[in-house]
Protein backbone atom coordinates (compact mmCIF):
# COMPACT_ATOMS: atom_id res chain seq x y z
CA UNK A 1 0.00 0.00 0.00
CA UNK A 2 1.39 3.40 -0.97
CA UNK A 3 1.55 6.39 1.37
CA UNK A 4 -1.27 8.06 -0.61
CA UNK A 5 -3.47 4.98 -0.30
CA UNK A 6 -2.74 4.81 3.43
CA UNK A 7 -3.70 8.48 3.83
CA UNK A 8 -6.98 7.94 1.96
CA UNK A 9 -7.81 4.92 4.14
CA UNK A 10 -7.09 6.90 7.33
CA UNK A 11 -9.23 9.81 6.12
CA UNK A 12 -12.16 7.50 5.36
CA UNK A 13 -11.82 5.84 8.76
CA UNK A 14 -11.82 9.24 10.46
CA UNK A 15 -14.94 10.36 8.59
CA UNK A 16 -16.82 7.20 9.59
CA UNK A 17 -15.80 7.45 13.27
CA UNK A 18 -18.23 9.20 15.63
CA UNK A 19 -17.35 10.74 18.99
CA UNK A 20 -18.81 13.26 21.36
CA UNK A 21 -19.71 14.36 24.86
CA UNK A 22 -23.06 13.08 26.12
CA UNK A 23 -23.93 15.06 29.23
CA UNK A 24 -26.60 13.98 31.70
CA UNK A 25 -28.41 16.72 33.64
CA UNK A 26 -31.61 17.11 35.61
CA UNK A 27 -33.13 17.55 39.04
CA UNK A 28 -32.08 15.48 42.09
CA UNK A 29 -33.36 11.92 42.42
CA UNK A 30 -34.60 11.46 38.86
CA UNK A 31 -32.15 8.60 38.20
CA UNK A 32 -29.27 10.29 36.38
CA UNK A 33 -26.60 8.10 37.99
CA UNK A 34 -28.57 4.90 37.40
CA UNK A 35 -28.91 5.90 33.75
CA UNK A 36 -25.22 6.71 33.47
CA UNK A 37 -24.26 3.30 34.85
CA UNK A 38 -26.73 1.54 32.55
CA UNK A 39 -25.41 3.32 29.46
CA UNK A 40 -21.75 2.80 30.36
CA UNK A 41 -22.23 -0.78 31.52
CA UNK A 42 -20.15 -0.17 34.64
CA UNK A 43 -21.01 1.02 38.15
CA UNK A 44 -19.13 4.35 38.12
CA UNK A 45 -21.63 6.61 39.90
CA UNK A 46 -22.83 5.83 43.42
CA UNK A 47 -26.59 5.50 43.88
CA UNK A 48 -28.81 6.09 46.90
CA UNK A 49 -32.35 7.34 47.42
CA UNK A 50 -31.02 10.51 49.09
CA UNK A 51 -30.76 13.82 47.23
CA UNK A 52 -27.29 15.21 46.47
CA UNK A 53 -25.72 11.76 46.23
CA UNK A 54 -23.65 12.85 43.22
CA UNK A 55 -21.30 15.73 44.04
CA UNK A 56 -18.85 15.69 41.12
CA UNK A 57 -18.99 15.57 37.35
CA UNK A 58 -17.96 12.00 36.48
CA UNK A 59 -17.01 10.80 33.00
CA UNK A 60 -17.80 7.31 31.74
CA UNK A 61 -16.30 6.40 28.37
CA UNK A 62 -17.85 3.82 26.03
CA UNK A 63 -15.75 2.71 23.07
CA UNK A 64 -16.50 0.83 19.88
CA UNK A 65 -14.59 0.33 16.67
CA UNK A 66 -16.31 3.27 15.02
CA UNK A 67 -17.40 5.41 17.97
CA UNK A 68 -16.53 6.85 21.37
CA UNK A 69 -19.26 8.13 23.73
CA UNK A 70 -18.03 10.27 26.61
CA UNK A 71 -20.86 10.26 29.14
CA UNK A 72 -20.92 12.78 31.96
CA UNK A 73 -22.95 12.35 35.16
CA UNK A 74 -23.59 15.57 37.07
CA UNK A 75 -25.04 16.63 40.44
CA UNK A 76 -28.76 17.28 40.61
CA UNK A 77 -29.70 20.88 39.93
CA UNK A 78 -30.51 22.73 43.16
CA UNK A 79 -30.66 26.15 44.78
CA UNK A 80 -27.38 26.32 46.75
CA UNK A 81 -27.33 27.01 50.47
CA UNK A 82 -23.56 26.83 51.00
CA UNK A 83 -20.34 26.87 48.99
CA UNK A 84 -20.23 23.11 48.34
CA UNK A 85 -23.66 23.25 46.70
CA UNK A 86 -22.54 26.23 44.63
CA UNK A 87 -19.66 24.12 43.33
CA UNK A 88 -22.03 21.25 42.59
CA UNK A 89 -24.26 23.61 40.58
CA UNK A 90 -21.18 24.78 38.66
CA UNK A 91 -20.53 21.16 37.64
CA UNK A 92 -24.11 20.88 36.37
CA UNK A 93 -23.94 24.16 34.45
CA UNK A 94 -20.59 23.23 32.91
CA UNK A 95 -22.34 20.25 31.28
CA UNK A 96 -24.41 22.69 29.22
CA UNK A 97 -21.30 24.21 27.65
CA UNK A 98 -19.56 21.26 25.99
CA UNK A 99 -22.44 18.88 25.20
CA UNK A 100 -22.69 17.30 21.76
CA UNK A 101 -25.77 15.46 23.02
CA UNK A 102 -27.59 16.60 26.15
CA UNK A 103 -29.74 14.16 28.11
CA UNK A 104 -32.22 16.08 30.24
CA UNK A 105 -33.55 13.52 32.70
CA UNK A 106 -36.91 13.83 34.40
CA UNK A 107 -39.15 11.16 35.91
CA UNK A 108 -42.82 10.40 36.38
CA UNK A 109 -43.11 12.61 39.50
CA UNK A 110 -40.76 15.45 38.49
CA UNK A 111 -42.13 18.87 37.56
CA UNK A 112 -40.89 21.50 35.12
CA UNK A 113 -40.91 24.29 37.72
CA UNK A 114 -38.45 22.67 40.18
CA UNK A 115 -35.53 24.49 38.59
CA UNK A 116 -37.13 26.58 35.87
CA UNK A 117 -34.03 28.73 35.22
CA UNK A 118 -31.91 25.68 34.40
CA UNK A 119 -34.63 24.20 32.18
CA UNK A 120 -34.80 27.51 30.34
CA UNK A 121 -31.10 27.17 29.49
CA UNK A 122 -31.77 23.67 28.15
CA UNK A 123 -34.61 25.04 25.99
CA UNK A 124 -32.28 27.65 24.51
CA UNK A 125 -29.69 24.96 23.72
CA UNK A 126 -32.30 22.87 21.92
CA UNK A 127 -33.57 25.88 19.98
CA UNK A 128 -29.99 26.72 18.97
CA UNK A 129 -29.47 23.28 17.48
CA UNK A 130 -27.89 21.19 20.23
CA UNK A 131 -29.15 17.60 20.20
CA UNK A 132 -31.34 17.36 23.32
CA UNK A 133 -32.95 14.10 24.40
CA UNK A 134 -35.70 14.39 27.02
CA UNK A 135 -35.59 11.26 29.17
CA UNK A 136 -38.71 10.33 31.16
CA UNK A 137 -37.34 7.83 33.68
CA UNK A 138 -39.03 5.40 36.08
CA UNK A 139 -41.92 4.64 33.74
CA UNK A 140 -42.35 1.28 35.51
CA UNK A 141 -43.85 3.29 38.38
CA UNK A 142 -46.73 4.82 36.44
CA UNK A 143 -49.64 4.01 34.13
CA UNK A 144 -49.77 4.20 30.33
CA UNK A 145 -52.32 7.00 30.54
CA UNK A 146 -50.13 9.11 32.82
CA UNK A 147 -47.09 8.44 30.65
CA UNK A 148 -48.92 9.63 27.53
CA UNK A 149 -49.86 12.84 29.36
CA UNK A 150 -46.23 13.36 30.42
CA UNK A 151 -44.94 12.84 26.87
CA UNK A 152 -47.46 15.39 25.59
CA UNK A 153 -46.54 17.87 28.33
CA UNK A 154 -42.79 17.63 27.77
CA UNK A 155 -43.27 17.99 24.04
CA UNK A 156 -44.75 21.42 24.71
CA UNK A 157 -41.82 22.29 27.01
CA UNK A 158 -39.04 21.06 24.67
CA UNK A 159 -40.54 20.76 21.18
CA UNK A 160 -37.11 20.30 19.53
CA UNK A 161 -36.12 17.43 21.81
CA UNK A 162 -36.54 13.73 21.15
CA UNK A 163 -38.45 12.09 24.01
CA UNK A 164 -37.44 8.69 25.39
CA UNK A 165 -39.62 7.01 28.06
CA UNK A 166 -37.37 4.54 29.91
CA UNK A 167 -36.74 2.69 33.16
CA UNK A 168 -33.02 2.90 33.85
CA UNK A 169 -33.39 0.61 36.87
CA UNK A 170 -35.13 -2.11 34.83
CA UNK A 171 -33.02 -1.36 31.69
CA UNK A 172 -36.23 -0.82 29.69
CA UNK A 173 -35.62 1.43 26.68
CA UNK A 174 -31.92 1.90 27.48
CA UNK A 175 -30.64 -0.01 24.43
CA UNK A 176 -32.82 2.07 22.09
CA UNK A 177 -31.59 5.27 23.77
CA UNK A 178 -27.98 4.11 23.40
CA UNK A 179 -28.46 3.54 19.66
CA UNK A 180 -30.07 6.95 19.22
CA UNK A 181 -27.20 8.65 21.04
CA UNK A 182 -24.67 6.89 18.81
CA UNK A 183 -26.48 8.09 15.69
CA UNK A 184 -26.54 11.66 17.05
CA UNK A 185 -22.79 11.85 17.65
CA UNK A 186 -20.79 14.05 15.27
CA UNK A 187 -18.04 12.58 13.12
CA UNK A 188 -14.59 12.89 14.64
CA UNK A 189 -11.67 11.13 16.28
CA UNK A 190 -11.68 9.71 19.81
CA UNK A 191 -11.02 12.17 22.64
CA UNK A 192 -9.53 9.55 24.95
CA UNK A 193 -7.50 6.34 24.50
CA UNK A 194 -9.81 3.51 23.46
CA UNK A 195 -9.02 1.47 26.58
CA UNK A 196 -9.90 4.29 29.01
CA UNK A 197 -13.12 3.96 31.03
CA UNK A 198 -13.20 7.19 33.05
CA UNK A 199 -11.29 10.35 33.90
CA UNK A 200 -11.29 9.63 37.63
CA UNK A 201 -8.57 7.94 39.69
CA UNK A 202 -8.79 4.72 41.68
CA UNK A 203 -8.73 6.78 44.89
CA UNK A 204 -11.74 8.77 43.72
CA UNK A 205 -13.86 5.63 43.39
CA UNK A 206 -12.76 4.39 46.82
CA UNK A 207 -13.85 7.76 48.26
CA UNK A 208 -17.20 7.50 46.52
CA UNK A 209 -17.89 3.93 47.63
CA UNK A 210 -17.21 4.86 51.27
CA UNK A 211 -19.37 7.98 50.97
CA UNK A 212 -22.19 5.89 49.49
CA UNK A 213 -22.14 3.64 52.57
CA UNK A 214 -22.26 6.70 54.82
CA UNK A 215 -25.32 7.94 52.92
CA UNK A 216 -26.97 4.55 53.41
CA UNK A 217 -26.06 4.24 57.10
CA UNK A 218 -26.68 7.65 58.68
CA UNK A 219 -29.70 9.96 58.75
CA UNK A 220 -30.39 13.69 58.75
CA UNK A 221 -27.43 16.03 58.21
CA UNK A 222 -24.58 13.58 58.86
CA UNK A 223 -24.15 12.27 55.26
CA UNK A 224 -24.13 15.80 53.84
CA UNK A 225 -21.55 17.07 56.34
CA UNK A 226 -18.85 14.52 55.51
CA UNK A 227 -16.12 14.20 52.92
CA UNK A 228 -13.88 11.17 52.40
CA UNK A 229 -10.21 11.21 51.49
CA UNK A 230 -7.92 8.25 50.80
CA UNK A 231 -4.63 8.90 52.57
CA UNK A 232 -2.79 5.78 51.42
CA UNK A 233 -3.48 3.29 48.62
CA UNK A 234 -0.94 0.48 48.31
CA UNK A 235 -1.59 -2.26 45.77
CA UNK A 236 0.39 -5.42 46.44
CA UNK A 237 0.35 -8.65 44.46
CA UNK A 238 -2.50 -10.27 46.38
CA UNK A 239 -4.12 -7.40 48.32
CA UNK A 240 -4.82 -3.67 48.30
CA UNK A 241 -4.19 -1.78 51.56
CA UNK A 242 -6.17 1.42 52.00
CA UNK A 243 -6.29 4.02 54.77
CA UNK A 244 -9.10 6.57 54.40
CA UNK A 245 -10.28 9.49 56.52
CA UNK A 246 -13.89 10.55 56.94
CA UNK A 247 -14.00 14.29 57.64
CA UNK A 248 -16.97 15.89 59.40
CA UNK A 249 -17.67 19.43 60.57
CA UNK A 250 -18.25 18.99 64.31
CA UNK A 251 -17.12 16.84 67.24
CA UNK A 252 -20.71 15.71 67.85
CA UNK A 253 -20.85 14.36 64.30
CA UNK A 254 -17.60 12.50 64.86
CA UNK A 255 -19.15 10.62 67.77
CA UNK A 256 -22.19 9.63 65.70
CA UNK A 257 -20.01 8.47 62.81
CA UNK A 258 -17.92 6.25 65.09
CA UNK A 259 -20.86 4.92 67.10
CA UNK A 260 -20.82 3.00 70.37
CA UNK A 261 -17.54 1.09 70.67
CA UNK A 262 -16.89 1.90 67.00
CA UNK A 263 -19.89 -0.14 65.82
CA UNK A 264 -21.19 2.33 63.22
CA UNK A 265 -17.78 2.91 61.66
CA UNK A 266 -17.14 -0.84 61.52
CA UNK A 267 -20.42 -1.35 59.69
CA UNK A 268 -19.54 1.32 57.11
CA UNK A 269 -16.06 -0.17 56.70
CA UNK A 270 -17.38 -3.68 56.19
CA UNK A 271 -19.94 -2.59 53.58
CA UNK A 272 -17.41 -0.43 51.75
CA UNK A 273 -14.71 -3.09 51.73
CA UNK A 274 -17.00 -5.59 49.98
CA UNK A 275 -17.82 -3.13 47.20
CA UNK A 276 -14.20 -2.00 46.83
CA UNK A 277 -13.14 -5.64 46.47
CA UNK A 278 -15.78 -6.14 43.79
CA UNK A 279 -14.67 -2.96 42.01
CA UNK A 280 -10.98 -3.95 41.92
CA UNK A 281 -11.53 -7.74 41.83
CA UNK A 282 -8.97 -8.17 44.60
CA UNK A 283 -8.94 -8.57 48.41
CA UNK A 284 -8.83 -5.26 50.30
CA UNK A 285 -7.64 -4.29 53.76
CA UNK A 286 -9.48 -1.07 54.65
CA UNK A 287 -8.88 1.15 57.67
CA UNK A 288 -11.19 4.10 58.35
CA UNK A 289 -10.53 7.09 60.59
CA UNK A 290 -12.76 10.04 61.52
CA UNK A 291 -11.47 13.61 61.86
CA UNK A 292 -13.05 17.05 62.22
CA UNK A 293 -12.57 19.63 59.46
CA UNK A 294 -14.68 22.54 60.66
CA UNK A 295 -17.00 24.21 58.15
CA UNK A 296 -15.23 22.58 55.20
CA UNK A 297 -18.37 22.88 53.06
CA UNK A 298 -18.06 26.68 53.10
CA UNK A 299 -14.27 26.94 52.81
CA UNK A 300 -13.09 27.56 49.24
CA UNK A 301 -9.58 26.30 49.96
CA UNK A 302 -10.77 23.06 51.51
CA UNK A 303 -13.29 22.48 48.71
CA UNK A 304 -10.49 22.85 46.16
CA UNK A 305 -8.39 20.38 48.17
CA UNK A 306 -11.25 17.85 48.01
CA UNK A 307 -11.56 18.23 44.25
CA UNK A 308 -14.51 20.64 43.93
CA UNK A 309 -12.88 22.84 41.35
CA UNK A 310 -13.53 23.27 37.64
CA UNK A 311 -10.06 24.53 36.74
Amino acid sequence: MTNNQLQITNDESLRSHRSGFVNIVGNPNVGKSTLMNALVGERLSIITSKAQTTRHRILGIVNGEDFQMVYSDTPGVLSPNYRLQEKMLEFSRSALVDADVLLYVTDVTDTADRNADFLEKVKKMAAAGTKVFLIINKIDLTTQETLESLVAFWHTQLPEAQIFPISAQERFGVAQLFDAIKEALPAGPAFFPKDQLTDKSERFFVNEIIREKILLTYDKEIPYSVEVEVETFHEEEHIIRINAVIYCERESQKGILIGKAGSALKRVGSMARKDIEEFFQKPVFLQLFVKVDREWRSNTGRLKHYGYDLS
